[in-house]
Protein backbone atom coordinates (compact mmCIF):
# COMPACT_ATOMS: atom_id res chain seq x y z
CA UNK A 1 0.00 0.00 0.00
CA UNK A 2 1.29 3.53 -0.94
CA UNK A 3 1.61 6.09 1.18
CA UNK A 4 1.91 9.09 -0.76
CA UNK A 5 3.66 12.63 0.82
CA UNK A 6 3.69 16.22 0.21
CA UNK A 7 6.25 18.98 0.98
CA UNK A 8 7.86 17.15 3.42
CA UNK A 9 5.26 15.89 5.92
CA UNK A 10 3.83 12.91 5.48
CA UNK A 11 -0.07 12.32 4.13
CA UNK A 12 -1.70 9.00 5.64
CA UNK A 13 -3.46 8.31 3.18
CA UNK A 14 -4.23 5.17 1.41
CA UNK A 15 -4.12 4.68 -1.96
CA UNK A 16 -5.27 2.32 -4.22
CA UNK A 17 -2.60 1.34 -6.63
CA UNK A 18 -2.05 -2.63 -7.38
CA UNK A 19 -4.86 -5.11 -7.57
CA UNK A 20 -2.85 -6.26 -3.95
CA UNK A 21 -4.67 -3.37 -3.06
CA UNK A 22 -8.24 -4.15 -4.17
CA UNK A 23 -8.01 -7.66 -2.78
CA UNK A 24 -6.70 -6.29 0.55
CA UNK A 25 -9.55 -3.61 0.63
CA UNK A 26 -12.48 -6.34 -0.57
CA UNK A 27 -10.91 -8.66 2.89
CA UNK A 28 -11.70 -5.65 5.11
CA UNK A 29 -15.12 -4.90 3.99
CA UNK A 30 -16.12 -8.77 4.04
CA UNK A 31 -15.23 -9.11 7.47
CA UNK A 32 -17.02 -6.35 8.63
CA UNK A 33 -20.07 -5.80 5.86
CA UNK A 34 -22.32 -8.99 5.07
CA UNK A 35 -23.47 -6.95 1.96
CA UNK A 36 -20.21 -6.41 0.50
CA UNK A 37 -19.40 -10.37 1.06
CA UNK A 38 -22.77 -11.10 -1.03
CA UNK A 39 -21.37 -8.51 -3.56
CA UNK A 40 -17.80 -10.11 -3.87
CA UNK A 41 -19.86 -13.61 -3.86
CA UNK A 42 -21.03 -12.54 -7.17
CA UNK A 43 -19.30 -10.53 -8.65
CA UNK A 44 -15.29 -11.57 -7.45
CA UNK A 45 -12.56 -9.01 -7.29
CA UNK A 46 -13.62 -5.89 -9.07
CA UNK A 47 -10.96 -4.32 -11.33
CA UNK A 48 -8.10 -1.61 -10.63
CA UNK A 49 -9.41 0.70 -12.97
CA UNK A 50 -6.96 3.52 -12.38
CA UNK A 51 -6.08 6.52 -15.13
CA UNK A 52 -3.39 8.75 -15.09
CA UNK A 53 -3.94 12.02 -12.50
CA UNK A 54 -3.38 15.84 -13.86
CA UNK A 55 -5.14 17.47 -16.47
CA UNK A 56 -5.35 14.32 -19.28
CA UNK A 57 -7.20 12.18 -16.27
CA UNK A 58 -9.46 15.10 -15.66
CA UNK A 59 -10.27 15.79 -18.79
CA UNK A 60 -11.09 11.60 -19.81
CA UNK A 61 -13.66 11.59 -16.70
CA UNK A 62 -15.22 14.89 -18.35
CA UNK A 63 -15.49 13.77 -21.87
CA UNK A 64 -16.74 10.73 -20.29
CA UNK A 65 -19.72 11.96 -18.30
CA UNK A 66 -23.18 10.75 -19.27
CA UNK A 67 -21.92 8.81 -22.06
CA UNK A 68 -21.38 5.12 -22.88
CA UNK A 69 -18.05 3.43 -21.90
CA UNK A 70 -17.97 2.63 -26.13
CA UNK A 71 -18.45 6.33 -26.78
CA UNK A 72 -16.81 7.82 -24.30
CA UNK A 73 -13.49 6.06 -25.65
CA UNK A 74 -14.56 7.20 -28.88
CA UNK A 75 -14.43 10.34 -28.39
CA UNK A 76 -11.71 10.33 -26.15
CA UNK A 77 -9.26 8.98 -28.83
CA UNK A 78 -10.24 11.61 -31.49
CA UNK A 79 -9.33 14.19 -28.59
CA UNK A 80 -6.00 12.71 -28.04
CA UNK A 81 -5.06 12.70 -31.72
CA UNK A 82 -5.65 16.25 -32.04
CA UNK A 83 -4.67 17.38 -28.77
CA UNK A 84 -1.54 15.56 -28.45
CA UNK A 85 -0.60 15.52 -25.82
CA UNK A 86 -3.44 16.18 -23.76
CA UNK A 87 -2.68 18.71 -21.17
CA UNK A 88 -3.67 22.08 -20.84
CA UNK A 89 -1.44 24.11 -22.94
CA UNK A 90 -2.22 22.06 -26.31
CA UNK A 91 -6.00 22.27 -25.28
CA UNK A 92 -5.73 25.76 -24.75
CA UNK A 93 -4.26 25.88 -28.01
CA UNK A 94 -7.36 24.43 -29.82
CA UNK A 95 -10.20 25.72 -31.19
CA UNK A 96 -13.39 24.98 -30.31
CA UNK A 97 -14.62 24.10 -33.67
CA UNK A 98 -11.98 21.01 -33.84
CA UNK A 99 -13.31 20.02 -30.36
CA UNK A 100 -16.40 20.34 -31.61
CA UNK A 101 -15.20 18.21 -34.43
CA UNK A 102 -13.88 15.54 -32.13
CA UNK A 103 -17.03 14.70 -30.92
CA UNK A 104 -17.33 17.30 -27.61
CA UNK A 105 -20.35 18.83 -26.44
CA UNK A 106 -20.49 22.45 -25.95
CA UNK A 107 -20.56 22.28 -22.25
CA UNK A 108 -17.83 19.87 -22.28
CA UNK A 109 -15.75 22.12 -24.59
CA UNK A 110 -16.28 25.17 -22.24
CA UNK A 111 -15.87 23.07 -19.26
CA UNK A 112 -12.05 21.70 -20.74
CA UNK A 113 -11.17 25.40 -21.72
CA UNK A 114 -11.98 26.06 -17.87
CA UNK A 115 -9.74 23.90 -16.78
CA UNK A 116 -7.07 24.45 -19.16
CA UNK A 117 -7.15 28.19 -18.41
CA UNK A 118 -6.66 28.07 -14.65
CA UNK A 119 -4.08 25.25 -15.00
CA UNK A 120 -2.24 27.39 -17.42
CA UNK A 121 -2.69 30.88 -15.52
CA UNK A 122 -1.79 29.08 -12.17
CA UNK A 123 -4.88 29.37 -10.58
CA UNK A 124 -5.02 25.42 -9.86
CA UNK A 125 -1.92 23.06 -10.03
CA UNK A 126 -2.80 19.25 -10.61
CA UNK A 127 0.74 18.33 -9.62
CA UNK A 128 0.45 19.66 -6.37
CA UNK A 129 -3.08 18.61 -5.54
CA UNK A 130 -1.81 15.41 -6.21
CA UNK A 131 -0.34 14.81 -2.84
CA UNK A 132 -3.11 17.34 -1.02
CA UNK A 133 -5.53 16.42 1.77
CA UNK A 134 -8.77 14.54 -0.12
CA UNK A 135 -11.36 17.39 0.71
CA UNK A 136 -8.93 19.74 -0.46
CA UNK A 137 -8.84 18.40 -3.97
CA UNK A 138 -12.77 18.05 -4.15
CA UNK A 139 -12.67 21.74 -2.67
CA UNK A 140 -10.28 23.10 -5.24
CA UNK A 141 -11.59 21.21 -8.07
CA UNK A 142 -15.46 21.87 -7.69
CA UNK A 143 -14.40 25.51 -7.60
CA UNK A 144 -13.64 25.18 -11.34
CA UNK A 145 -16.42 25.57 -14.03
CA UNK A 146 -18.33 22.60 -15.30
CA UNK A 147 -16.56 20.76 -12.57
CA UNK A 148 -19.40 19.45 -9.90
CA UNK A 149 -18.89 16.81 -7.02
CA UNK A 150 -19.27 13.58 -8.88
CA UNK A 151 -16.51 14.48 -11.35
CA UNK A 152 -13.98 15.27 -8.56
CA UNK A 153 -15.38 12.35 -6.56
CA UNK A 154 -14.05 9.66 -9.69
CA UNK A 155 -11.02 11.91 -10.19
CA UNK A 156 -10.32 11.02 -6.52
CA UNK A 157 -11.05 7.26 -7.13
CA UNK A 158 -9.07 6.66 -10.45
CA UNK A 159 -6.48 9.31 -10.76
CA UNK A 160 -5.62 9.69 -7.38
CA UNK A 161 -6.33 6.42 -6.16
CA UNK A 162 -7.81 7.35 -2.60
CA UNK A 163 -8.64 3.89 -0.91
CA UNK A 164 -11.42 5.66 1.04
CA UNK A 165 -13.19 8.39 -1.78
CA UNK A 166 -16.44 7.38 -3.02
CA UNK A 167 -18.75 9.12 -5.17
CA UNK A 168 -22.76 9.23 -3.47
CA UNK A 169 -24.15 10.84 -6.84
CA UNK A 170 -23.24 7.96 -9.22
CA UNK A 171 -26.59 7.06 -10.30
CA UNK A 172 -25.44 3.19 -10.95
CA UNK A 173 -23.50 3.40 -7.85
CA UNK A 174 -27.04 3.99 -6.45
CA UNK A 175 -28.97 1.76 -8.05
CA UNK A 176 -26.32 -0.80 -7.04
CA UNK A 177 -26.12 -0.03 -3.64
CA UNK A 178 -30.39 -0.47 -3.70
CA UNK A 179 -29.51 -3.89 -5.40
CA UNK A 180 -27.50 -5.04 -2.57
CA UNK A 181 -29.08 -3.96 -0.10
CA UNK A 182 -32.63 -4.82 -1.14
CA UNK A 183 -33.73 -0.98 -0.37
CA UNK A 184 -37.42 -0.09 -1.25
CA UNK A 185 -36.32 2.95 -3.30
CA UNK A 186 -33.03 4.34 -4.66
CA UNK A 187 -31.00 6.33 -1.73
CA UNK A 188 -30.37 9.98 -2.23
CA UNK A 189 -26.67 11.35 -2.83
CA UNK A 190 -26.99 11.80 1.07
CA UNK A 191 -28.23 8.75 2.27
CA UNK A 192 -25.73 6.47 0.17
CA UNK A 193 -23.15 8.90 1.56
CA UNK A 194 -24.00 8.23 5.24
CA UNK A 195 -24.89 4.29 4.26
CA UNK A 196 -21.15 4.15 3.04
CA UNK A 197 -19.46 5.42 6.67
CA UNK A 198 -19.61 2.02 7.88
CA UNK A 199 -17.54 1.17 4.64
CA UNK A 200 -14.42 3.72 5.81
CA UNK A 201 -11.70 3.49 5.25
CA UNK A 202 -12.30 1.59 2.13
CA UNK A 203 -15.02 3.24 0.61
CA UNK A 204 -13.28 3.19 -2.91
CA UNK A 205 -12.80 -0.44 -2.99
CA UNK A 206 -16.53 -0.48 -2.06
CA UNK A 207 -17.72 1.50 -4.91
CA UNK A 208 -15.64 -0.84 -7.14
CA UNK A 209 -17.08 -4.13 -5.64
CA UNK A 210 -20.82 -2.20 -6.18
CA UNK A 211 -20.28 -1.39 -9.31
CA UNK A 212 -19.11 -4.90 -10.42
CA UNK A 213 -21.80 -6.09 -8.57
CA UNK A 214 -24.46 -4.11 -10.18
CA UNK A 215 -23.05 -4.69 -13.36
CA UNK A 216 -22.93 -9.03 -12.67
CA UNK A 217 -26.32 -8.83 -11.27
CA UNK A 218 -27.56 -7.34 -14.55
CA UNK A 219 -25.77 -9.81 -16.56
CA UNK A 220 -27.81 -12.63 -14.51
CA UNK A 221 -24.35 -13.93 -13.46
CA UNK A 222 -24.44 -16.65 -10.78
CA UNK A 223 -22.77 -16.30 -7.71
CA UNK A 224 -18.33 -16.93 -8.09
CA UNK A 225 -18.20 -18.41 -4.39
CA UNK A 226 -14.47 -16.60 -4.72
Amino acid sequence: MTIRQTRGRPLKRRIIAAEADIQAGVRELKRACPHMARAHALAGYPPLRRWNDGFAGLARIVIGQQLSVASAAAILGRVKLLVDPLDAANLRATTDADLRAAGLSVSKVATLRAVAEAVCEGHIDLEVLAGAHTQAVREQLTALRGIGPWTADIYLLFCRGDADAFAPGDLALQIGAQMLMELPERPTAAELEAIAERWRPWRGVAARLIWAYYGAAKAGFAPTGR
